[in-house]
């Protein structure tokens, strides 16, 4: 498969694995569009690690796998049989996505490679220490840790993106609140099923969902502000859309529904879009 085949079967799995963060992409220019895509599916493999609820994959074996990904994520070279290798023992367990990091570290725009690389190695470290750690939540520095590793971390990769690109500087603390803010909505919005599908919370000890609430507000209104950075249309458009989400959800979940509607959902789309 030459790089235009594999360009276009990665956009086909980036769009099965994540239709919402699929449709923002769309609205990058060609490079940017390239590198968010592939940063994407490079965190998403390494997520699907972390986040496997298999009896098979336990948090020792997670811890050793995200560990040893991290070391070889950070290698000059990347080893595509080494990592399989390393993967090996869940192979069976994980989806295309993670099976596929090799492919998508080849898609990776010249000059954006180590931000992208750097960053999935950070964020794998940090999964497999949280892992090792059975993801026991019990501070409010505890729930920073953890969020910046899963989605912090993210804001900070993509303003790099946005620099290496079209010279754009953002303020880091505002970059990690923006991808802070979208995880903890979807925190909120999984409290009850990552109890009990995987055991783990990730509220701290004596927090309330008012608590949890405030958290998000606090750290959505970095993310807002963050935005005013961002003097590039298609960047602009990029992200809103999440964070448009992020706010709406949050609104939904304080009148004690589950989540937003999908017809709630396509019309922001299209409200984004029109803009």
């Amino acid at each position: 498969m030459n790089d235009k085949e594999l360009l276009k079967d990665a956009m086909r799995v980036l769009k099965a694995t994540s239709r919402t963060f699929y449709i923002p992409i769309t609205f990058l220019q060609k490079d940017l569009k390239t590198a968010v895509s592939t940063a994407y599916l490079m965190m998403r493999a390494i997520d699907e690690i972390e986040d496997n609820d298999n009896p098979e994959v336990t948090n020792d074996v997670k811890f050793s796998i995200l560990t040893e990904v991290s070391l070889l994520l950070k290698e000059p070279i990347f080893n595509e049989k080494k990592y399989l290798d390393i993967l090996e023992p869940i192979k069976q367990y994980m989806p295309e996505v993670t099976i596929r990091l090799g492919d998508w570290i080849r898609l990776i725009p010249n000059g954006a490679e180590n931000i992208v690389r750097n960053a999935t190695s950070e964020m794998a470290e940090g999964m497999g220490k949280w892992a090792g750690n059975n993801f026991q939540v019990h501070t409010k520095e505890d729930l920073d840790d953890y969020t910046y590793y899963v989605a912090g971390l993210v804001g900070v990769m993509l303003s790099e993106l946005w620099e290496w690109n079209a010279g754009i500087k953002t303020d880091r603390e505002l970059a990690i609140g923006y991808g802070r803010g979208l995880q903890i909505v979807n925190i909120l919005r999984n409290q009850q099923e990552d109890m009990e599908e995987r055991g783990v919370s990730f509220v701290p000890d004596g927090w309330t969902r008012a608590d949890l609430f405030e958290y998000a507000e606090e750290n959505l209104d970095k993310a807002d502000r963050y935005m005013k950075d961002i003097n590039k249309r298609s960047i602009t458009l990029f992200c809103r859309l999440p964070l448009a989400l992020a706010h709406k959800t949050l609104d939904a979940l304080k009148q004690g529904k589950e989540k937003m509607t999908r017809a709630e959902v396509e019309q922001t789309v299209e409200e984004i879009q029109a803009d």
